[in-house]
């Protein structure tokens, strides 16, 4: 199934899909990434739990196969038609010098996603937690105007006896 896959370029993001969220990395060639991993536990579903409880996430180079498992995964520059990339060189380069460096882990505003975006645009930024705050604002929207609606007609009833 790998060979189906399209082949990373450097300083290509990798979106790698896990069970309720997606994993993010940077290709850096030959086969590995970088990414933001939990600290001393790489791949699980169960680490990204640790790192959000810890605070805690290790800047990792390892095989691409190694942090997808058997998870699906896809190449996605999806900025590269609003943001334009660093220089290959740039983003290599600083994606290598920050392997083995702790950083703060905050799934809303330091997260993997986060990471490899800093690293390709220079800005620092996270559409899963975008998507998620609009979700819950919209839907915190529907549950206002629900209550309204639930509200006056309740109140219109009352009148009414």
């Amino acid at each position: 199934m790998a060979s189906s896959r399209p082949r990373p370029r450097l300083g290509d993001l990798i979106e790698i899909f896990r069970f309720g969220y997606e994993h993010w990395a940077i290709y850096v060639g030959d086969g590995y990434v970088i990414h933001l991993a939990p600290c001393e536990i790489a791949g699980a579903v169960a680490a990204s739990v640790l790192s959000e409880l810890t605070n805690k996430a290790m800047v990792k180079k390892e095989l691409l196969s190694a942090v997808a498992g058997r998870d699906n995964y896809r190449v996605n520059n999806k900025h590269d038609d609003r943001c334009k990339p660093l220089p290959i060189n740039k983003i290599i380069n600083q994606a290598e010098e920050l392997v083995g460096t702790e950083f703060h882990y905050s799934l809303t505003s330091d997260n993997c996603e986060h990471f490899v975006n800093g690293l390709r645009y220079g800005i620092s930024r996270s559409d899963q937690v975008t998507d998620a705050l609009k979700t819950v604002s919209v839907a915190t929207g529907i549950l206002a105007v629900a209550g309204l609606v639930g509200m006056l007609l309740s109140r219109s009833k009352r009148e009414k006896q």
